[in-house]
């Protein structure tokens, strides 16, 4: 694993976010779509950078009431499977197991072998499907990790 600084994506971060967002999906979020979500009280979007100040990946999560959710996560073409998604995920669980989630769900393409493996190795369960949710007509897995107990958060992540 390579390091990295995991902090609070700021608007200096979107350049990169962007170029990020654009080669990672096919319907990518556009800028206005990022600062709304670093500008809304219950979305706390993070950035991964590398020792040289490079964006290595970045998550955004949310919590409203009880329920969190990861509505988008990209990492770097060359820096993936070395850990940053992984990191990623964990510390946007941490955040909002702090926040008061009870649990974190999520989409994503049941072609994406790796992300679900992902997912499933952090503890998520597969709990739905959404037909025709991407572009494509490509369905969604519909998965959700729930905390077992108070200290979960703090120990495991």
């Amino acid at each position: 694993m390579i390091d990295i600084v995991i902090c609070a994506m700021t608007e200096s971060d979107l350049s990169q976010v962007l170029s990020l967002e654009t080669v990672s999906y096919s319907r990518p979020w556009s800028t206005s779509h990022f600062l709304h979500e670093l500008a809304s009280p219950h979305s706390f979007p993070l950035s991964a950078f590398d020792f040289e100040g490079k964006l290595a990946g970045y998550i955004c999560p949310m919590v409203v009431l009880d329920e969190g959710h990861i509505l988008n996560v990209a990492v770097r073409a060359e820096s993936r499977g070395t850990g940053i998604g992984k990191l990623l995920m964990k510390r946007a669980l941490r955040e909002c197991r702090e926040r008061g989630a009870a649990f974190v769900s999520l989409e994503v393409r049941p072609s994406n072998a790796s992300a679900i493996a992902l997912y499933r190795k952090l503890g998520f369960e597969e709990t739905g499907r959404r037909k025709n949710y991407y572009e494509n007509g490509e369905d969604a897995l519909l998965m959700e990790y729930i905390f077992r107990n108070s200290e979960e958060s703090c120990n495991a992540m």
